[in-house]
């Protein structure tokens, strides 16, 4: 039932994104030819030559859709998600189209239909395009959004859950589900061995079911669809026997690692010699992945350079009439692989702030900063000549924000995994910033955004990431 729910939802998005990249792409022509916004130096080609080409256009999208993973249904994907999805799927799929119609120009155009653009594209009917695409597609999607809330308000296409374990695992699971009713989940209880004993209490309301033994009854009677398994590691063998009951009876089944302290990334299966190993703390952010990632900072910082030399020139002027000394403060910090590098800032001290205090953390209303250096802090100017360090390799546009050695000494024994965050560049903004965990806040909570990012790292959540810094602004790390 599950199963043919789900692919009837994949097939109303499928039909639905078609039908939107077909009616923004007729309104594309209609508002570049129609509407006498644009110039036709050109002149106006046919509607038919257009609709000739619709076809092809309109199933561009739900290809690239499906590329990015926008059909693989996930309970709990957030409206952001959804967008930064939507725009770069629908970006993937106008290149296609661009490089569709070139090439069929190039190639499969007969010689006389050459100059009167046959299978030719106006740029701005591209760009309209994009712009109907993600409006439209990502709007029916709110509307698909909306309806489910609403289903799930009713308590219809709910998902019954079961949590395996009641001990600190199982309630950190119940905690998440229980946060997020937008996930459509409804959490019947727990099942523990402990069942009964005096020391075992129900967790926010929810009730201990019995024993892990009586899984298959606890779920014959709450019609559970789903099992998340949080038992202690030494529990492994009551694990699998779970695991095993739910693929008997096509439940679906969750287990939730209690290896945290030592798998805080992603586990690779790798080969010595035939000898299967998993490898642990993997990183996505490798060959390829690495590569794309430098063309984006490389493009991207060239750009911001280029158009705040003007500005950054009267930021140096300014700060040489605030108070004597150099435009720029260097500082030692730790990035990529524990080494270290010099980051650059745009100094908002006098020169000599550290000589009495030692290292301290920075704020935003630190005494110590000068009126301009004040005004840099808040703007989060100051950070403008770290797109230099992105120039450069020794810092990426996103990434975990870097630290000062004197701290990661301290900070690397006292916070488990703290380290790992170094698998990556560090980055002038980050998943931990535009979440509001920066400056003097949880370093555990920062520590936990820094390596969901390195783990879920993709083009996606970069792009995700820099246009949440742009919405919220620069948040400031250290």
């Amino acid at each position: 039932m599950l199963g043919r729910y789900n692919r009837l939802l994949v097939a109303i998005h499928v039909v639905a994104d078609t039908l939107s990249a077909a009616a923004a792409f007729a309104l594309a022509y209609v508002i570049r030819f129609d509407t006498n916004l644009f110039a036709t130096p050109k002149g106006q080609p046919p509607f038919a030559r257009y609709l000739t080409i619709l076809p092809f256009v309109a199933l561009l999208v739900p290809a690239a859709f499906r590329l990015q993973g926008l059909y693989r249904l996930r309970r709990g994907r957030s409206q952001v998600d959804d967008f930064f999805a939507v725009l770069v799927g629908s970006i993937w799929a106008v290149l296609a189209g661009v490089a569709g119609t070139l090439f069929v120009q190039a190639y499969y155009v007969p010689p006389q239909l050459k100059g009167v653009g046959y299978f030719e594209v106006s740029q701005p009917v591209w760009v309209l395009f994009l712009i109907g695409t993600v409006a439209l597609t990502f709007g029916s999607r709110l509307v698909v959004r909306d309806v489910l809330r609403r289903r799930w308000r009713a308590g219809k296409g709910l998902k019954r859950v079961l949590v395996v374990g009641a001990g600190e695992l199982g309630r950190m699971v119940a905690d998440r589900i229980l946060d997020h009713g937008d996930f459509g989940f409804l959490l019947t209880g727990f099942l523990d061995d402990r069942f009964g004993s005096d020391d075992l209490l129900g967790h926010r309301g929810l009730p201990v079911l019995g024993t892990v033994d009586e899984t298959a009854e606890v779920c014959a009677r709450e019609h559970v669809d789903e099992i998340y398994v949080a038992l202690p590691i030494e529990e492994h063998v009551k694990m699998l026997g779970v695991v095993e009951f739910a693929g008997r009876e096509c439940i679906n089944v969750h287990v939730v690692p209690d290896l945290l302290q030592i798998i805080a990334l992603k586990a690779r299966l790798e080969d010595l010699d035939g000898l299967p190993l998993i490898g642990v703390n993997d990183v996505p952010l490798r060959g390829l992945n690495a590569v794309a990632k430098r063309i984006v900072d490389v493009g991207l910082s060239s750009a911001v350079l280029i158009a705040g030399a003007i500005p950054a020139a009267i930021i140096s002027w300014l700060i040489k009439r605030s108070s004597p000394g150099p435009i720029f403060y260097t500082q030692e910090r730790m990035g990529l692989d524990g080494k270290a590098f010099t980051v650059y800032k745009f100094r908002s001290m006098p020169v000599d702030a550290e000589d009495v205090t030692g290292p301290i953390w920075a704020r935003d209303d630190d005494p110590r900063a000068t009126p301009i250096g004040r005004w840099l802090r808040r703007t989060d100017v100051d950070e403008l000549p770290q797109f230099w360090n992105v120039l450069r390799g020794d810092m990426s546009i996103v990434g975990p924000r870097p630290e000062r050695p004197f701290f990661v000494e301290q900070f690397k024994h006292r916070i488990p995994q703290y380290m790992l965050r170094h698998k990556v560049k560090a980055g002038i903004t980050g998943w931990a910033q535009v979440n509001g965990w920066r400056g003097n806040t949880s370093l555990e909570k920062r520590i936990e955004f820094d390596l969901y990012y390195i783990e879920n790292w993709s083009l996606t959540l970069d792009i995700k990431i820099m246009g949440l810094t742009l919405l919220r602004g620069f948040n400031r790390a250290a």
